[in-house]
């Protein structure tokens, strides 16, 4: 026999469960909402790994003019699992004052976007995205792939009307490097050899080594927007195609930069930066009795960890000599840097 009164009971219950988990439900979609809409607007997105982020539609020529300063911009094109190495230069510059005028080239969403959140509008994508790996082993494919880009991305700023300043991100600023492009010339590089050269050294392209071509290093120059300059990249992208990597060949864009220059040194203004300023990796770190020599630690200004191969190799090499910056003696000495400050807080020392 039914209990009178039971049915309409539980007909009551279910309904009262039944408003409560809708209830649930939509406060949970408005919640999930609220926390998508939020993702997206800090550059973010499931994996970071297409291109949804706000900053997608982000062009090379909206950065240049956001970052660029009196016409001159720094450069660097460097994918996420160099982000250490990333920071450890933006230390180095900001520590000079010329942060403000770095413009990071991401060649994957997730350097977009991690770069941008903490530091709005200081990087961008230029289309195809390279995908996400461990960092690319000097000599491999993805190395080529990685670096075969730069040229274009350089001519297109000096088509814009931009100084460029380009430096790969396993170097240290000592001193402002500006001061030292004196002159009007249309292109300022580095010599990468050993070789010791005395302080008056020739500011000429040096003459061709024994495979014909000089050894210039192509991971810090100096570009004017003229058409020597122009030139320069229309050429070094040109031996690049001409160049592509294989098992056998195993290219790097280095020796197509220096063919673009044997090759247009007669039509270019060409300038050899100071060797006691800005040394090779195989100069400075492997030769102590140079390194220690007073003349030259006075006019140290960039050096450049190359000589080298390995992500750890580099970082300890840094470490040994007192350049791994990345540590709050040298943070705290900086100006407001929300993009350093981040990283010292959620990632683990190296």
């Amino acid at each position: 026999m039914a209990i009178p009164g039971r049915r309409a009971l539980k007909q009551g219950a279910l309904s009262w469960i039944s408003r409560r988990r809708l209830v649930t439900l939509v406060l949970g979609a408005v919640l999930l909402a609220y926390i998508l809409v939020s993702l997206q607007d800090r550059g973010y997105r499931a994996g970071s790994t297409s291109s949804s982020s706000r900053w997608a539609d982000y062009t090379l020529e909206a950065a240049a003019a956001a970052v660029a300063r009196d016409g001159r911009i720094v450069v660097c094109a460097v994918s996420f699992p160099y982000l250490a190495f990333l920071v450890n230069w933006l230390i180095s510059i900001a520590s000079h004052g010329h942060h403000d005028k770095v413009l990071v080239i991401a060649e994957d969403y997730e350097m977009l976007n991690y770069v941008n959140e903490f530091w709005p509008g200081h990087a961008v994508l230029v289309p195809p995205a390279l995908p996400l790996a461990t960092a690319q082993r000097f000599g491999s494919q993805g190395f080529f792939n990685f670096t075969s880009r730069r040229p274009q991305h350089l001519l297109k700023l000096l088509e814009l009307g931009y100084s460029v300043l380009y430096n790969d991100v396993d170097m240290v600023w000592m001193s402002d490097p500006f001061p030292l492009f004196t002159g009007d010339h249309d292109i300022y590089f580095t010599d990468d050899m050993t070789a010791i050269k005395p302080l008056d050294h020739s500011h000429s392209l040096p003459p061709p080594g024994k495979k014909g071509r000089t050894y210039i290093c192509s991971c810090m120059i100096f570009l004017r927007p003229t058409p020597g300059a122009k030139l320069v990249l229309q050429k070094w992208i040109e031996e690049l195609q001409q160049q592509p990597w294989s098992p056998k060949a195993k290219a790097n864009d280095q020796p197509a930069f220096n063919w673009a220059l044997n090759k247009t040194s007669n039509k270019v203004d060409m300038y050899l930066l100071p060797q006691a300023s800005f040394p090779s990796g195989g100069l400075y770190f492997k030769n102590e009795t140079w390194r220690r020599l007073p003349q030259n630690q006075n006019k140290l200004t960039i050096i450049h960890n190359n000589y080298i191969t390995g992500f750890d190799k580099k970082i300890k090499r840094f470490h040994d000599t007192g350049l791994w910056l990345i540590d709050d003696a040298h943070v705290n000495t900086l100006p407001d840097f929300n993009l350093v400050k981040h990283y010292l807080d959620t990632q683990p020392q190296l």
